[in-house]
């Protein structure tokens, strides 16, 4: 059974538990206990750790991502959108769909617990780095829903980046490479036309960055999105369409850069 099975099956003990267990008990309507218990404890590399790094990162994400749709002050139509389509691309069962809402309007009350939330979010995703980014890219991607990066916004993204310990200098690298994606993104709709620049910020290098140079960032990305490994990490299952996306568009940016400078 995986971990949505055991979520409706009752085990929200064995499963989560601590302030993200709260969060997603009062979205679908039960109570237990919001200390950190068992999840500081050895039991996170026990058996069902996957599980529940799975069960943490839907609930992180979705409320997350509510509580940064309204820093700016109000929840936009755009943002709102932005979370029905990445549920609509993780292909969500009706009543996980109805859970991710319900977390997502968690995120927006005001006794929301951002700190505790993200803490025990890093603790759950223990060393797993390109877990933690790929979360960071959806929170950059429902910033960004609008078109613009609201100083509100991106100072909570910054917040949210510091507590899980995710470097500065990386995460500026981040924010250039969700926005030339969804440039990327936007062009297979016919919505907008990317430049060469969108390739390189894609890819994270500069355009003086040598062939070499150009062709290890490509193959670290693709490693990094790797669907199956991310899963393996504790990416949901559900998520598996949102990380293939992303190689496809990484893929994209790296053909237009090697057309442009010739490369074999």
């Amino acid at each position: 059974m995986n971990w949505w099975g055991k979520l409706v099956g009752g085990a929200f003990g064995f499963m989560l538990g601590g302030p993200l267990g709260a969060v997603l008990g009062a979205a679908l309507g039960h109570k237990f206990d919001s200390g950190l218990g068992s999840i500081m404890s050895d039991e996170t590399l026990g058996v069902g750790a996957t599980e529940r790094v799975q069960t943490a990162f839907f609930t992180a994400t979705f409320s997350i991502m509510g509580f940064l749709a309204k820093s700016d002050g109000r929840v936009s139509e755009d943002e709102i959108q932005v979370a029905r389509q990445i549920m609509d691309r993780m292909q969500l069962a009706p009543e996980q769909k109805k859970a991710a809402m319900l977390l997502f309007n968690q995120g927006k009350q005001d006794d929301f617990p951002f700190e505790d939330v993200l803490e025990q979010f890093r603790v759950e995703c223990a060393r797993r780095t390109n877990l933690v980014q790929m979360f960071l890219e959806i929170m950059i991607a429902t910033a960004m829903a609008d078109g613009v990066l609201h100083a509100d916004e991106k100072k909570i993204l910054y917040q949210v980046s510091d507590h899980l310990h995710y470097p500065r200098k990386f995460f500026d690298r981040l924010l250039s490479m969700v926005h030339g994606q969804q440039h990327y993104a936007g062009s297979s709709q016919g919505q907008r036309t990317v430049t060469l620049d969108d390739a390189y910020a894609v890819v994270g290098v500069d355009k003086s960055a040598t062939d070499a140079e150009v062709k290890k960032a490509y193959r670290r990305l693709m490693s990094q999105h790797h669907p199956d490994k991310l899963v393996s990490k504790g990416l949901p299952e559900e998520m598996i369409t949102l990380a293939k996306e992303k190689t496809q568009e990484i893929r994209a940016a790296y053909e237009d850069i090697k057309k442009s400078r010739g490369m074999r």
